[in-house]
C-alpha cells in the first residue's frame, strides 16, 4: 500500500510540473508580445495530456496589456505633460510607439505552431475602430492654442498702455503691506521687496490684473485715481488731501463752466480738483509765489494730462492757468476779472482779502485751508478790522477714521460659526452632540457657508489719518 501510494504522489508531482513549465511558457509569449494587444486560442484538448495546453487572452486581458505603462523614463515623463510642452523628437517616439500598438492588435499567437498568426478581417476591424476612436477622443479634449479662453473687453474698456499711471498693490491679511505709483515705461521694472516686475509685461493688460513678482508674489496692478494721484505725487509743499478738497468743492458749489480763482497752487493738488469741477468750458487761474512750487504744480498738472489722454483717448481739458504772483500786491493780474468762488491756501489769509474779495459775485463763498487754530483766529480778526463783506457760515475739520471689518477666523484658518440663541433650556444629549457634529462640519468644510452663519469682526484700524486742516467758509454778502 505504501509503495502504490508514493507512485501515485510522485505521478502527481511530475503532471503538476508539466503544467507550471506549461504556464511559465505561455507567459514568457505574453511578455514578448505585450506591445500589441496579444490573442491566444485556446485549441479543444483531444486528451487529457497537459502537453496540448494552450493559453487564450480574453479581451479585458489583452486591453491591459496594451495599456501596460511602458519601462522607459522618458515616455513616463512624456505622457503626463501636455503635447505643447514636448519637443519633435518625443512626438516621433511617441507616434512610433502608437504604430507599433497598431500593428500588435493584427497579431495571434498559437501555442501549438508557435508562429504569429493573421487575424481576420472581422476580428481587427473593432479593434483598429477602438484605436482610431482612442486618438479621436485624445485630440478632442487637447485644446488649441486658438481655442484658449481670452478675455473680452467691454464696451469702452482701454488695456494698459506705455505712459499711463499705474498703482501696485499687495494685500496681506486685508491689509495694504505695499501701494506705489509709477509711469510704465518700456524696458523699465517695478521694483519692490516682493521682487520685480517688467513694465512689458503690464502693458496691452486689462486693468485690476493680478501680477506675480519675481518671487511669486501676487501683486494687483491698476490705474491710478486722481485721488491716487494726488496722494503719491511728487510734492514740493504739503498738498490739500483728498478729503478736505472735496469738501472745499461743495463749499464753493464749484460747477462747470465757472471761473475759480486759487491762491497757493503748492504741488497743484487742488489745481486738478478744480480741473475737474469746471470742466472745458471753465476756467482756474491759480497764482504762486514761489517759483519752485509754480513748477512743481505745472508739471504735476501736464503729467495727469498726459496719463488721461493716454486712458481715455481724449484730452484733458487744458483750463487751468499758472502764474508767479502775490496777491496781496498784484492787483492788476485780477482786473477786468470775475470768479464765481476763490479757494485760498496762505499761511496768511488775511492779507489777500481786501485784494481779492472785490473781484469775488456777490453771494459767493471763498474757502481758506488753514493748518493751525491760531491762523483761523487770524483770519476772523483780520476781516473784523477790515471791515470786509464776509459772513463766516462755518469752521470745521473733516477726520475720517478708517475701520476694519473682516469674517471671524480661527487658528487653523478655518471660519468661525454663529452660535444659535438658546431659549429653552431643556436640551436632549442627543440634540446637544448632533449640533456639535454639525458645528465640526461646518468649520472644517471646504465650501464657502451660507449667508449670515460667519460672525465678522469691526474694529478702527491702526493707522489713522489725524488732523490734516481746519475749513472756513466765508460768504460774500453785500452791504
Amino acid at each position: 500500500m505504501e509503495l502504490v501510494r508514493t507512485c501515485t504522489s510522485s505521478q502527481r508531482h511530475v503532471r503538476q510540473r508539466d503544467i507550471l513549465v506549461q504556464l511559465i511558457k505561455s507567459r514568457s509569449v505574453f511578455r514578448t508580445f505585450s506591445s500589441g494587444s496579444v490573442k491566444c486560442n485556446e485549441n479543444d484538448r483531444e486528451d487529457s495530456d497537459p502537453s496540448h495546453l494552450s493559453t487564450k487572452l480574453t479581451s479585458k486581458q489583452a486591453l491591459l496589456a496594451r495599456r501596460r505603462r511602458p519601462l522607459s523614463p522618458l515616455e513616463r515623463i512624456s505622457s503626463l505633460l501636455p503635447q505643447d510642452a514636448l519637443s519633435p523628437e518625443v512626438m516621433q517616439l511617441r507616434e512610433q510607439n502608437q504604430q507599433e500598438a497598431e500593428e500588435g492588435t493584427n497579431t495571434q499567437v498559437s501555442e501549438e505552431n508557435g508562429h504569429p498568426e493573421t487575424l481576420t478581417g472581422d476580428e481587427t476591424t473593432p479593434k483598429k475602430a477602438e484605436s482610431d476612436d482612442h486618438h479621436a477622443s485624445d485630440t478632442v479634449m487637447e485644446p488649441s492654442t486658438s481655442e484658449r479662453w481670452i478675455p473680452a473687453t467691454l464696451p469702452g474698456e482701454s488695456l494698459l498702455s506705455f505712459g499711463e499711471m499705474i498703482i501696485a498693490e499687495y494685500y496681506k491679511k486685508g491689509r495694504v503691506e505695499f501701494k506705489k505709483m509709477f509711469q510704465l515705461q518700456k524696458g523699465t521694472r517695478l521694483q519692490s521687496s516682493w521682487g520685480f516686475i517688467w513694465h512689458d509685461n503690464i502693458v496691452s493688460k486689462p486693468s485690476g490684473q493680478v501680477l506675480k513678482t519675481s518671487l511669486g508674489v501676487p501683486i494687483l496692478i491698476r490705474r491710478a485715481s486722481l485721488e491716487d494721484y494726488v496722494l503719491h505725487m511728487k510734492r514740493a509743499p504739503a498738498i490739500a488731501y483728498p478729503k478736505d478738497a472735496g469738501i472745499m468743492l461743495m463749499m464753493m458749489d464749484v460747477t462747470e463752466g465757472d471761473c475759480v480763482l486759487e491762491s497757493g497752487s503748492g504741488s497743484g493738488g487742488m489745481s486738478l480738483f478744480l480741473s475737474r469741477a469746471v470742466g472745458s468750458k471753465g476756467r482756474v487761474l491759480s497764482v504762486e509765489v514761489r517759483e519752485d512750487h509754480l513748477k512743481r504744480a505745472m508739471l504735476n498738472y501736464q503729467r495727469w494730462r498726459t496719463s488721461w489722454s493716454l486712458r481715455r483717448g481724449e484730452e484733458w481739458p487744458d483750463n487751468v492757468q499758472f502764474h508767479k504772483a502775490d496777491l496781496s500786491t498784484a492787483s492788476s493780474l485780477l482786473a477786468g476779472q470775475g470768479f464765481n468762488a476763490i479757494a485760498l491756501d496762505l499761511v496768511n489769509p488775511h492779507l489777500v482779502l481786501h485784494t481779492v474779495i472785490p473781484h469775488l459775485h456777490p453771494g459767493g463763498v471763498c474757502a481758506v485751508y488753514l493748518a493751525n487754530i491760531t491762523q483761523v483766529v487770524d483770519l476772523l480778526d483780520g476781516i473784523r478790522c477790515l471791515a470786509l463783506p464776509l459772513l463766516c457760515e462755518c469752521i470745521l475739520e473733516a477726520p475720517i477714521r478708517h475701520w476694519l471689518v473682516a469674517p471671524a477666523l480661527q487658528k487653523d484658518g478655518q471660519y468661525c460659526t454663529r452660535k444659535p440663541t438658546v431659549l429653552v433650556e431643556d436640551h436632549s444629549e442627543e440634540e446637544e452632540e448632533t449640533e456639535e457634529q454639525t458645528d465640526k462640519e461646518e468649520l472644517t468644510t471646504d465650501e464657502q457657508p451660507a449667508f449670515g452663519i460667519i460672525p465678522y469682526i469691526a474694529r478702527p484700524h491702526p493707522v489713522q489719518l489725524s488732523h490734516t486742516a481746519f475749513l472756513v467758509k466765508l460768504r460774500k454778502r453785500v452791504q
